[in-house]
């Protein structure tokens, strides 16, 4: 796919001028409906045999002021009855223009607890994360394992990660050979991709015409059953479209606005960060919000491709 910068501007501002603003819009009016679900404490679970892996994801956290901390005291509280050691960090790692020198602030005292006990992060790169040098110094920092490329796969047992780069100057011309590529030699039970930019959402950037049409035949073509991202300050999570389950998980250290499409199963504006239980015929979601407690959850079913 050749996107240029122009026609990627334009898809975003359709999107934000349409879904983005009627789902603002719908918000103001059935603002209940989003955010007051009955929410659950979190508890410690018992051991279960047949959990295969536990892993968190959150976006958008790179403040270093008291949102970003409250949510990663939620995640340092959800470790302790959860155990876990992988976070995906969905772009937008660094604000307000990527400066790799303020990493320590942004990213290294905030996740100290995790990280000091060897909580690994996975990153991709956000559009504020390109401003200096094109996001090259957060390609090549060590605690982003991003293996020094703009988009690569990692493996956890039966699930394979794919993060992308979905940046407007990024390599679309060799990215999406690439995953396609990747994603037809994967023989893992789980296909998890992740990136900075919303395919579906009901924010005030909406959905990008573009990647649906893009993202959505690979993703069914071969078996991906979630796609995670940020840039949207919000939590959501959809039903299965064509198999695929998208996830925003952009409250990671301020929130925006949010309202529902016909594919929402729950939106919340909340400061939060998901977690997956991956079992061998299922994922469990659960969406924790700075208070501890879980404010949604989700059952994301076996595909095959």
């Amino acid at each position: 796919m050749k996107l240029k910068r122009r026609q990627f501007v334009f898809l975003s501002s359709i999107s934000t001028i349409g879904t983005g603003f009627l789902g603002w819009t719908f918000r103001q009016n059935h603002q209940s409906a989003d955010i007051t679900d009955s929410t659950t404490a979190i508890a410690a679970k018992p051991p279960k045999k047949d959990l295969l892996l536990r892993f968190v994801s959150v976006a958008d956290t790179g403040t270093g002021a008291k949102g970003q901390y409250a949510v990663a005291g939620a995640m340092n509280a959800y470790h302790k009855q959860n155990p876990y050691d992988l976070v995906v960090l969905a772009g937008d790692n660094i604000y307000n223009n990527g400066e790799i020198e303020k990493i320590s602030a942004v990213f290294e005292r905030p996740y100290q607890a995790l990280l000091k006990q060897g909580v690994k992060f996975q990153a991709c790169l956000g559009n504020h994360d390109i401003r200096t040098a094109n996001g090259e110094p957060q390609v090549k920092y060590v605690g982003f394992n991003m293996k020094g490329r703009r988009y690569y796969t990692f493996s956890r047992g039966t699930v394979q990660f794919f993060a992308l780069d979905t940046n407007s100057n990024a390599d679309w011309k060799n990215q999406l050979p690439w995953l396609e590529k990747e994603l037809s030699l994967s023989e893992a039970s789980w296909k998890v991709v992740f990136g900075h930019h919303p395919i579906y959402a009901s924010g005030v950037y909406g959905s990008n015409a573009e990647f649906i049409k893009t993202f959505t035949p690979l993703f069914q073509k071969y078996g991906v059953q979630v796609y995670i991202n940020g840039h949207e300050h919000h939590y959501e999570r959809t039903r299965a479209i064509n198999g695929t389950t998208y996830l925003i998980t952009g409250g990671g250290a301020g929130t925006r606005p949010v309202g529902r499409s016909e594919w929402t199963e729950h939106s919340a504006e909340k400061l939060s960060f998901a977690a997956y239980e991956v079992y061998k015929d299922r994922i469990e979601v659960s969406a924790i919000a700075t208070d501890n407690r879980v404010f949604d959850k989700g059952i994301i079913q076996l595909k095959s491709a």
